[in-house]
């Protein structure tokens, strides 16, 4: 009898049929065994059956052209440019003018004037200016069925490492729906992680390390099962602070003429950088890079100085108009790059205007999960688009930032390539095309104001809808001193405080 190797059983002539053909079977039958363990065939896949794991790094004030991705000739960043390329890049997303909107935005699926966090907790003051800034709500209500709590009722475990910014340890990530939870402290070297007592990490640790140090172990420890990882770096807000070597090799670099080239915050970034490589390598170490949704951004515009004036200048959103804390396009427009293998097509863009609110809804469908019932969600899923299967309707995003911070009290409406911005202290209107003006130069108000008044119109009923709080006039304003920022805490000018 012989096996050929084709799989079929060739048999002596003499033998009859009928144990011919039982012999045959049970030739067959051993062989398949044989297939089934052997060892080319034994390595376990924990992808099988599974829904994609989630992973999402949160850069703090990383600019919107800070990365190669999106057009920076100075910075370096391999690893975020590979993600880029296996991935999706989203050339038109919006997150916040500032920090805890966009997080509270991110967690809750909701614009942040229907949450209620419009400003950075607990915000800046000017007790002299034109207008009483709307009030900011001091933390994220417990009520809100954040997106880690919607990923759990999937299955997943859920853990945040890093910046949380919307309330004290009463409202900290264990209290909403994360199983894991790391809440550090703002210095780079010699941070501290918040709990009770506080813990200070050795002067020598790079915060962006130990965070990512946090992460790697959180996978490692659930690669069997479903998770969502929300790595909230610190960097690359000031203080600009980083490791000598990547600040020496910056500081030898050529600079390319023009533009801001900072070489601490090329190293921040290249810090950022390194963490992003160290996430990803881990996920090829463990088999889990082709079941992993693996989304990076930032929570605001770049900062180019502090919003006193002081400080040494730090970047510039060039192309873009403004910075951080803005409503010009420099304020709010920041890089998404999502990458999804199998799904997304690699080295693809988006010029879809999308939101930070749009993370949440876009998430519970990857993870085959349901939206809260009794919560409205303001985002929409970006599967469409990630898919590119059409299907993604959205007429309009709007922005509310009631506040004094780079710029005056305004909100913001883009629909299509139009965008118009209120600001709230003397009613004007400005009106841009960002398709022919990205940088927002050439205000069109007095040639199109019929256009004006309909985005106003919009832009109006929108705030009514999500009950969206305004500023107010100010009994105490004062011109001669309504530049001065104060602290809530000491009742004193923060002019007067040297950097």
């Amino acid at each position: 009898m012989q096996l050929m190797s084709n799989g079929v059983v060739a048999t002596p002539s003499r033998l009859p049929g009928r144990l011919l053909h039982r012999i045959a079977t049970l030739i067959l039958m051993v062989f398949a065994v044989v297939v089934s363990v052997d060892p080319a065939n034994c390595e376990e896949n924990p992808n099988d059956g599974r829904v994609p794991n989630v992973i999402l790094i949160l850069v703090d004030d990383l600019g919107w052209s800070d990365l190669p991705c999106y057009g920076n000739n100075f910075h370096e960043t391999p690893h975020i440019d590979r993600l880029a390329r296996q991935g999706m890049r989203f050339q038109d997303f919006y997150a916040a003018p500032v920090c805890s909107p966009a997080r509270a935005s991110i967690q809750s699926g909701q614009y942040t004037a229907r949450v209620g966090i419009t400003n950075f907790i607990p915000g800046h003051w000017r007790p002299f200016a034109k207008l009483i800034e709307a009030p900011n709500g001091p933390f994220l209500p417990l009520a809100c069925v954040t997106i880690a709590e919607a990923l759990k009722q999937a299955g997943y475990t859920t853990g945040h490492f890093g910046k949380w910014h919307l309330g004290p340890h009463s409202h900290f990530p264990d209290k909403q729906g994360y199983d894991v939870s790391v809440v550090t402290g703002g210095r780079h070297f010699g941070s501290r992680v918040l709990g009770k007592p506080p813990k200070k990490l050795p002067p020598e640790v790079y915060l962006a390390d130990f965070l990512t140090d946090r992460a790697v172990e959180f996978i490692e420890q659930n690669r069997d099962r479903p998770f969502f990882v929300h790595l909230a770096h610190y960097a690359v807000h000031i203080p600009l602070e980083a490791k000598a070597a990547e600040i020496r090799k910056y500081v030898e670099k050529p600079k390319p003429p023009g533009g801001v080239n900072n070489p601490v915050y090329a190293a921040m970034i290249a810090h950022v950088d390194q963490s992003v490589g160290r996430v990803m390598k881990t996920l090829e170490q463990l088999q889990l890079a082709d079941n992993t949704v693996f989304i990076f951004t930032s929570d605001n515009g770049g900062l180019r100085r502090r919003y006193d004036g002081q400080g040494e200048v730090v970047t510039t959103n060039a192309p873009l108009r403004d910075e951080k804390g803005s409503l010009y396009e420099g304020g709010i427009r920041v890089p998404l790059v999502v990458r999804w293998p199998g799904v997304v097509a690699p080295d693809s863009v988006c010029r879809e205007p999308v939101t930070c609110a749009d993370f949440y809804p876009t998430l519970v469908e990857v993870a085959g999960g349901k939206p809260p019932a009794a919560q409205v969600l303001d985002g929409l899923s970006l599967v469409p688009l990630l898919k590119q299967a059409g299907g993604f309707q959205r007429e309009a995003v709007y922005f509310h930032y009631p506040h004094y911070h780079h710029t005056r009290p305004a909100g913001a409406i883009r629909a299509g390539d139009w965008k118009l911005i209120e600001f709230f202290d003397d009613e004007t209107l400005e009106l841009y095309n960002l398709k022919d003006d990205l940088g927002e130069q050439n205000d069109l108000i007095g040639k199109l104001p019929q256009l004006a008044r309909q985005l106003h119109g919009r832009l109006e009923a929108w705030r009514k809808s999500v009950g969206a709080k305004m500023p107010t006039e100010n009994p105490k304003h004062d011109p001669q001193r309504a530049g001065q920022w104060w602290s809530r805490r000491t009742k004193k000018p923060l002019n007067l405080r040297k950097n």
